[in-house]
């Protein structure tokens, strides 16, 4: 890696980790302001719930399938130029779906905002680690950066609920216009060029695989509420996507530079953090998505009542993920893992017995139940997926982990929008013409122990994958990449 130029002052330092923030910012709030935008777009556009799992998903899917791609990219081409761009990527996507007339119109432009996206938060990551040398200063630099991300969710709802109460919910797309324009050009003119020693080979053969995987599952899953599991569409997506997962399994331990190199998963720490990721981040976005349609279409609440009641899950959220960054550094990453998943899996189970009048302080005890499991899940993730790789791997094992966390994003709305589908469905068969507001609740229940069920989950992985046995795993798996590296020439190397 390139070291930061001599010139670089601690004012330039700190304004440079402002840049980064800003690109967080927008992409971290984007996520939780369109949640509350749902039941506008519902009635706006005329969306179906199929509809509204495509606006999150085509976005989480972008994002899952490029991340890794999109890092090597910036490591080979220049992370500056790579963030910026992301950023007219995502500045652009952002004005063209706030203009869309229609809502396969809207999933497209999403798709474009999701493209600029994966160049920003992992580039922008890159870019403060090149910046800040210094262990102490980069220390402060990633604290910072992470406290962002509790700022934007706890922002995202309450000014996303303010514009569509106000102006309408084009402008939660708007926002992005001025602030993305903003950053590209402070960019430019503060943000240091720098580039990798030895940039990874690109593999597109490998990233199509990883693409046609993702899509084929999640299609199957989110349409087969519309047109049933017995469908020989849904059960031939089903097929493409099991047929690329083959392929990537064959493929990918033949390249030298693999997109994905599957040594990672002979380590049962990391194996476990992967599939952490995936259970808590499908919970969360299963939450955001199912919690955003109850206040709304179920409550009757106003975008900016439903953007205030979750506000004290984003405060959770910001207390607790630096606690769980404490946990960690202290050595007691499980504990922080199991008390993660108790977290999930409590405040979901609680929220099983939902209804149109259960008691909002109740309520709110749940959320705030859930967000402390949150909270506590991220810093274990990213700990126990690096923790004993060789220095050379780790960057690419927390690529792994992040894009685990947005195909967690993809499964959990892709599931739980798929139940109450279903659940809206079945009432439409029994003879029915079920309200917004029924549908929802039809099948609210098992969509919540599903949710829980992820919880669990967590708690179980992170009893298993942190003992004894997974740690020798750890080093097996070290060796392995390590001999292997050793035995590539000089040469092939850069």
């Amino acid at each position: 890696m390139t070291t930061a130029p001599v010139e670089l002052t601690s004012r330039r330092k700190t304004l440079i980790l402002a840049i980064c923030c800003m690109s967080l910012l927008i992409v971290a709030m984007d996520g939780s302001i369109v949640n509350v935008a749902l039941p506008a777009l519902r009635t706006d556009l005329h969306a179906s719930t199929s509809g509204l799992q495509w606006v999150i998903d085509a976005y989480t899917l972008t994002l899952a399938g490029l991340l890794i791609l999109s890092g090597s990219t910036a490591d080979r081409f220049g992370r500056r130029r790579t963030f910026q761009i992301g950023l007219a990527s995502f500045t652009a996507g952002s004005a063209l779906c706030s203009l869309a007339p229609n809502l396969t119109f809207l999933i497209v432009a999403r798709v474009v905002q999701a493209i600029g996206g994966s160049m920003l938060n992992p580039v922008a990551m890159s870019i403060i680690t090149n910046v800040f040398t210094e262990r102490r200063e980069r220390a402060r630099a990633i604290g910072v950066w992470g406290a962002m991300v509790g700022v934007s969710t706890g922002l995202g709802p309450v000014i996303g609920g303010l514009l569509i109460q106000t102006v309408g919910w084009r402008w939660i797309f708007w926002i992005n216009v001025p602030i993305g324009v903003a950053a590209i050009v402070l960019a430019w003119l503060f943000v240091p060029e720098s580039k990798a020693a030895r940039a990874r080979r690109l593999d597109p053969v490998g990233q199509v695989l990883v693409i046609v995987t993702l899509t084929g599952l999640t299609y199957a899953i989110v349409e087969s509420s519309r047109l049933h599991w017995g469908s020989p569409t849904v059960w031939t997506f089903i097929g493409i996507a099991i047929l690329a997962l083959i392929g990537l399994l064959l493929y990918e331990p033949r390249r030298q530079d693999p997109l994905i190199d599957l040594r990672f998963f002979t380590s049962a720490p990391f194996s476990g953090a992967t599939v952490v990721a995936v259970c808590a981040f499908g919970a969360f976005a299963g939450f955001l998505f199912l919690n955003s349609l109850y206040l709304q279409e179920v409550r009757g609440y106003s975008a900016l009542q439903a953007g205030v009641t979750v506000l004290p899950m984003a405060l959770m959220t910001l207390i607790f993920a630096p606690v769980s960054g404490r946990l960690v550094a202290a050595g007691k990453a499980r504990g922080a893992m199991i008390g993660a998943g108790t977290g999930l899996a409590l405040g979901a189970g609680g929220l099983t017995v939902m209804t149109a009048t259960t008691p909002i302080p109740y309520l709110l005890g749940c959320y705030v139940v859930f967000a402390v499991g949150f909270g506590l899940v991220n810093a274990p993730i990213t700990n126990t997926a690096v923790s004993g790789m060789p220095m050379s791997q780790a960057g690419v094992a927390a690529a792994v982990a992040s894009t685990s966390r947005q195909i967690g994003s993809t499964m959990g709305v892709a599931v739980i929008g798929s139940v109450l589908a279903a659940g809206a469905a079945g009432l439409v068969t029994a003879g029915h013409t079920p309200s917004e507001s029924a549908g929802i609740l039809a099948n609210a229940g098992i969509a919540w122990w599903i949710i829980s069920g992820c919880g669990v989950a967590v708690v179980v992985l992170g009893v298993v994958t942190t003992g004894r046995w997974a740690r020798s795993t750890v080093g097996r798996a070290a060796e392995l990449m390590e001999a292997d590296d050793e035995r590539i020439p000089e040469a092939a190397r850069g």
